[in-house]
């Protein structure tokens, strides 16, 4: 493999309006040639709900709150994204790297658990990362033509209410965390950084 094709690239976008970002990370997909550097994106998101390609919408909104409702083609079932809350989204071509999907969601699940500085633990058949018993980050991922897009969400410093209007990720009644109320310091910004840099290492080295 190439040096340059070894390299992650990271970019901070700031707050950015979900749809907006999607159309972006679709594009950038679909265009994307076999020199094309892989990329991870640090943003955050105005209040939104997304469904995964499957998710059942019986665990979606149960109460109209004014926060939109998007279905996507990434796994996984229903969460919230707002401010506060680190978004990384992956854009990785894993076939030139030879990484497979399982192995793929345990970097980004290895990322999120090292930041945490081991705190963190999974679930077998339920992607994201549980600190006793509660949910701080979650994760979906598309895959086409052997390259991921989407991501992972982790809650940094954000308002939680949003997330008692739905089952979070297809569990009714699963309670969310977030790092500040773990005791772990660090703004959605430092935190953002320090993950991505988790990560970009990870897949540089897999």
């Amino acid at each position: 493999m190439a040096e340059s094709l070894q390299e992650v690239r990271v970019l901070h976008l700031g707050l950015v309006e979900y749809e907006i970002a999607l159309k972006k990370m679709r594009d950038f997909t679909s265009s994307r040639g076999a020199d094309t550097a892989d990329e991870l994106w640090l943003l955050e998101h105005p209040p939104v709900y997304t469904l995964g390609l499957a998710a059942d919408r019986a665990h979606g909104a149960k109460r109209d709150n004014g926060i939109p409702v998007v279905q996507v083609e990434r796994g996984g079932e229903v969460t919230y994204h707002g401010p506060g809350q680190v978004v990384l989204y992956t854009l990785v071509d894993l076939a030139r790297r030879n990484l497979k999907v399982k192995r793929f969601v345990w970097l980004l699940e290895q990322a999120v658990i090292d930041l945490l500085d081991g705190r963190g633990e999974r679930r077998a058949g339920a992607p994201g990362i549980y600190v006793g018993g509660a949910k701080v980050a979650a994760l979906g991922i598309r895959v086409t033509r052997g390259c991921a897009f989407h991501g992972l969400a982790l809650n940094v410093d954000m308002d939680l209410a949003p997330f008692e209007a739905i089952d979070p990720c297809g569990y009714p009644g699963l309670k969310v965390t977030q790092t500040r109320d773990l005791g772990i310091a660090g703004s959605p910004e430092a935190l953002g950084r320090r993950l991505a840099a988790i990560l970009a290492k990870g897949i540089e080295h897999a």
